[in-house]
């Protein structure tokens, strides 16, 4: 308990950067995730139509919403790389 407490100075900041790693890592893993998931349900919403189990009315509006979202998704990627 001593020991820890002599070397907080040297290891707290260590830890901090180590903290902080983790939440960049987090959070990064986390966008790849949404892209990942809106282009899968992009290609599955894709092969719903191709086996004719949605109507194309339907396949146009939910593809456009799923198109949107990739596109905001890879804006706001590209946001955060300039910051």
């Amino acid at each position: 308990m001593v020991l820890r407490f002599l070397l907080l100075p040297i290891s707290g900041p260590l830890m901090g950067v180590t903290w902080l790693g983790e939440k960049i890592l987090e959070q990064a893993s986390t966008e790849i995730d949404d892209k990942e998931n809106l282009s899968k349900q992009l290609l599955a919403l894709q092969l719903a139509f191709d086996m004719g189990e949605i109507a194309e009315e339907e396949f146009e509006i939910q593809e456009e919403a799923l198109l949107l979202a990739i596109l905001e998704a890879e804006k706001q990627e590209r946001d955060e790389t300039q910051e």
